[in-house]
């Protein structure tokens, strides 16, 4: 696919937009004072895989907490501040890597100055989020709650940022509904050359919202829209994170890691597929190269339907066979083929 060109920014040592890989973003469910459980989260999504953590600063306590968090961890961070600018400057002050705010939520256009100011002579970048429940009110009397007015909302605040001669910006222009989600940012896509954080917000528990963002998020990447993307889900961020990679991997953004085919299962299948299939991927979770492993039910789908894949195996009666690029290897029992895989896959991919 050809990616939309669009302005490079910098978090932290990650690079949004431009040529660079699409970044994955949670937000800490943390009180962001607490800064113990905060530092442990920041971990935990670390090691997930996120590239750019976000907290919340609602007040004076959590700015207060900031100094200490930044200076404990090396993850990019930013601040989420609304309304009061004061909080803004003092997330630059303590050092973090992007601020997101909406410049017409702090008041005056002194005010927008001083953290444009502030952002612009430490390097740090705005984002700028739109939400379709927090649209302007004349907006809505003109378009309604609409793709358009997410847009428009927007630019309002783009252009509040350029007069403080400051364009260092990313934007986002969420909405719970994925079609004036993917509307909005396919349009928003025309009007600017900014970088854009995708996301569906509000999208749900696990199940559902995984559904509708990878609905939204992957509907945009595949037009090649989008910079950086955050998955929003009622669940631990960590779930957030994963999703997010596993929609980059879909849409052949991110190559890292394992690629798991698997049949859909059907009466010709004779082992415990779900429980095999469950158990290569547990095995395989940690393994970084780009590989393609299949786990198919029968002969039928194994070596010949998968034969695209680096390694697979494929069931038959009480047993099934491994195989290699299409080739078959060996015959092994149904108790002993996720492992037997598992070790195929290490004894050829790092010489063991």
């Amino acid at each position: 696919m050809t990616r939309e060109k669009t302005k490079t920014i910098r978090v932290g040592d990650v690079s949004v937009g431009g040529v660079s890989p699409v970044s994955v973003q949670s937000m800490c469910s943390t009180k962001t004072e607490d800064v113990g459980a905060t530092l442990a989260q920041i971990e935990a999504l670390r090691s997930a895989g996120c590239d750019i953590v976000r907290l919340a600063v609602p007040n004076e306590k959590a700015a207060r907490a900031l100094p200490e968090i930044r200076k404990n961890c090396a993850v990019p961070l930013v601040a989420d501040i609304h309304f009061d600018y004061r909080l803004a400057l003092a997330a630059v002050e303590a050092g973090f890597d992007k601020i997101r705010i909406n410049p017409g939520n702090i008041g005056s256009a002194e005010r927008v100055r001083l953290v444009a100011d502030a952002c612009r002579a430490n390097g740090v970048p705005i984002r700028i989020g739109v939400n379709s429940g927090s649209l302007e009110k004349d907006l809505l009397e003109e378009y309604g709650p609409s793709p358009r007015a997410l847009c428009e909302s927007a630019m309002r605040h783009v252009r509040m940022l350029e007069d403080a001669n400051f364009d260092d910006i990313c934007i986002s222009i969420k909405s719970s509904d994925v079609s004036d989600t993917v509307a909005a940012y396919r349009m928003m896509s025309e009007m600017t050359s900014y970088p854009l954080h995708l996301g569906v917000t509000e999208s749900g528990t696990p199940y559902m919202g995984i559904i509708k963002s990878s609905a939204g998020i992957g509907s945009l990447l595949m037009d090649g829209i989008g910079s950086t993307l955050r998955v929003s889900l009622t669940a631990d961020p960590v779930e957030e994170v994963k999703a997010g990679i596993a929609i980059l991997k879909a849409t052949g953004l991110r190559k890292e890691g394992v690629n798991i085919i698997s049949c859909p299962t059907c009466g010709r299948t004779d082992i415990d597929l779900f429980a095999v299939s469950a158990k290569v991927e547990e095995l395989l979770k940690d393994f970084k190269k780009p590989i393609t492993v299949a786990v198919m039910g029968c002969i039928v789908n194994g070596p010949g339907e998968a034969k695209h894949a680096d390694y697979g195996l494929a069931g038959g009666l009480n047993e099934g066979v491994l195989f290699k690029k299409g080739e078959i290897v060996r015959k092994v029992p149904e108790g002993m083929l996720a492992e037997a895989l598992y070790e195929l896959i290490m004894l050829e991919e790092r010489g063991v």
